[in-house]
This record gives C-alpha cells, structure tokens and sequence, in this order.
C-alpha cells in the first residue's frame, strides 16, 4: 500500500531552528514529526540556544541536536546532515536567517547546510509585522521562492511585542501539511486532478433547521489529504468545515445539494477523477419557511421533495467513485447504485455497524469495480481507507 496520509514514517527531516520567541514550538513540530514516524535532527542557531535549550530538542527527537559547524558529530556536520536529508525544514526562521539564504551566505551550520543540501526545503517565517512586511524581507522571500523554496506564510494575531499584525509562526499542523505536500510533490499521482466531496449536506427547513445527516466529513478529508500527499492536485468540496490543515488543496465550503452539484460540475471540467464521498441528502423541503417555525401543539407536516443526484447529473471523461452507506443489503444496494450512477468503483460501508461510519475515525469497508469483483477490508482507520481507495484509483489510472 503507497501511504498518504502515513507518508512520513521513515523520512529524515532536518529541523532547522532560529532565535524567535516562536522557538519554542519548534518543540511541538518536532514531536509531531517524530511521532509520525520521521527520523528528526534538529539544528539550531546560537540565538535560537537562547530561548530553547538542545536538551529539550534531543529528549523529543532521540538525536543529537547539532548548534555549531565544529561541534563533534563524526562527521563534516553540514555535509552529512544536507546528504543524509529527505526534507530541511526551517520553523520558525527569522529575518535575518531568511535574508541570509537569500544573498547566498554562508556563515552558521544553518546556512550551510542550506547550500549544501540537494533536498526541498521549507521555510516558515516568524517575525515581527513590520519587520516581515519591510520591502527588503519581501525582496528576500520572494527570492528563496524564485529559488524553489516553499515559503508557509505566517499568520495574524497577538505578538510577542503586544502589537497584532501579520508575522506569527503559522500553526503546527499547517508546517506539517506543506511538509507533506512538498515531499509527495513526485508522487504516484503526480499531476493528477482530483476532486473529492466531503460531509453531509445540509436542506433548509427555516432559517435555523434544516435536515441532515450524521456525516462528519472525516473519510472525504483523509482522501483529500492522502491525494494531496501523493502529489495530486486537489479540489475539496465540503460541508463539514475544516477538520485539519488543507495546505495545497482548493477548498470550496457549502451547504446544500444543490450548492454541491453546481460547484462539482464545474470543477470536473478538466478533472482525472472525482470521489464522492459526500453524504448527500436525499430529500428537501419543497418549501423552505422564510423565518423560524414556531414551536406548537399541533403536529406539523413538511413535504419533501427529492434533491439533484449529483452523480447521474455530472457527466465526463473522468474515473467515477461512488460511496454507498447502507444499513442493509449493502452490496446489493452498492451494486445498484454502480448501475445507475455508471461508477467505475463503489466503495461500500454498513452505517449501522458498531465503531464503524458516521463520526467514528474507523471504517469497514468492500470497494466493488465495475466489472463486480470485490474486496473486503476490516475494520480500519479512515487515513488507512483513503489510502488503499487511491492505491485503486492509481491503478485505474
């Protein structure tokens, strides 16, 4: 199984880190990375000593942390560490080592290593709003940009000085997401273009109700994220909100079935592939109130009226998934639902069973092809679904 969502086990991240009060999440990025399977090396500048100690670093990662071109590591430490790299990762990275790389300077570890290394780098910038917005640093960013650096944009908020402004250290799982884009950049499904749907829609009964369903959006987004990690470019439609980072991703937030079957049929115009793993309503109110329905004691009778079948609406020259959610027959009514919707593949899950489905991070699922074979899967989380879906879907490919 090629790994998306797990794309990280095994690679060797340099962690590179400078002299920002942002210092200290450098802790948290490498923790996530190393929990995530990655073998993480810390690098630090003198300044960054100054708000972090090497001790904390080397007790999270299990490795050395390296602070200096002359610190003993048996070996010459910017060229083994740039050859030994998968991915240099700088985070938080200050003004000045931003303007360093930039002109080509070569005076720390750090810089160093930067020059010396072969591997993508990636960059996230933390400084002070002024400092960030001078129209030298913007000189310098776009520069290491034009270099085929990854820049992560850093974030608004409340600064070390008080002020707010744009310049905080963007957000943990943020970095993490442009790691992972940027190292599936060549994956096996590089250039492919994918749109994939996710959550359940939502009808309007009045302006505060409306009729659902109990999808959480988790199997769409897993997809999404392992495509994105496989070097496919994604389009996300959804009406579940953001559950995580979508770094690389277009995300098109909506509502109701018909929202969705506007925004997919334009977006699979130029597309490979379209996953539907939305849980569409089937039916909706054929006549929404216009204000809040009043509370009563008389029962109230709502007709409902079928909404558009995205699937048998959107046509084109692209691999079509479907999902089926059944609380009974399930392949019988899979199977149905690959004849009429003309599906290339379905993938098949009991709503009703324990553990499994709406809002739970596990799923059992049968993907059924159109040529009615089928293969059953236990119970597994849906970051391991996803994967095994695209592992299909490139082989359709």
């Amino acid at each position: 199984m090629t790994s998306g969502n797990n794309m990280l086990e095994g690679k060797t991240i340099i962690l590179g880190i400078t002299g920002s009060i942002a210092a200290f999440k450098g802790a948290d990025i490498a923790s996530k990375l190393t929990r995530a399977g990655a073998n993480v090396t810390v690098v630090m500048t003198e300044p960054a000593c100054r708000f972090i100690t090497p001790l904390t670093l080397e007790s999270i990662t299990g490795n050395q942390a390296v602070t200096s071109l002359w610190q003993e590591t048996g070996g010459i430490n910017h060229i083994t560490l740039a050859e030994k790299a998968d991915m240099v990762l700088i985070a938080p990275a200050t003004a000045s080592i931003i303007a360093r790389l930039a002109g080509g300077f070569a005076d720390d570890l750090l810089s160093c290593l930067v020059l010396a290394t072969k591997s993508p780098v990636v960059i996230a910038p933390a400084m002070h709003t002024a400092m960030y917005e001078n129209k030298l640093t913007g000189q310098n960013i776009q520069k290491l940009k034009e270099c085929g650096f990854m820049i992560v944009e850093p974030g608004e908020g409340r600064l070390a000085s008080g002020a707010y402004g744009k310049g905080r250290l963007a957000d943990v799982e943020v970095i993490i997401g442009a790691v992972k884009l940027k190292l599936g950049v060549n994956g096996d499904l590089a250039g492919k273009k994918i749109v994939v749907t996710a959550g359940g829609t939502r009808e309007s009964l009045d302006p505060v109700r409306y009729i659902g369903n109990r999808s959480s959006g988790k199997t769409g987004y897993e997809i999404a994220q392992a495509a994105r990690n496989r070097g496919a470019c994604v389009k996300l439609v959804t009406t579940a909100g953001l559950p995580g980072e979508t770094v690389g991703m277009e995300v098109f937030e909506i509502e109701a079935a018909q929202d969705m079957l506007v925004t997919v049929r334009e977006l699979v115009k130029d597309a490979d592939c379209l996953i539907m793993a939305a849980a569409v309503a089937d039916f909706k109110p054929e006549k929404p109130l216009s204000s809040k329905m009043k509370k009563s004691d008389r029962a109230v009778n709502i007709k409902l009226i079928p909404v558009p079948d995205i699937l048998s609406e959107v046509k084109g020259k692209f691999l079509r998934v479907g999902f089926a959610a059944e609380t009974e027959n399930l392949e019988y009514n899979a199977r149905l639902k690959m004849k009429n919707k003309d599906l290339d593949l379905v993938v098949a899950n009991d709503v009703s069973g324990k553990g499994a489905g709406f809002g739970s991070d596990y799923n059992k699922v049968t993907l059924i092809y159109r040529d009615q074979t089928t293969k059953d899967y236990p119970l597994m989380a849906k970051s391991h679904v996803a994967d095994i879906l695209l592992d299909e879907i490139a082989g359709l490919f």
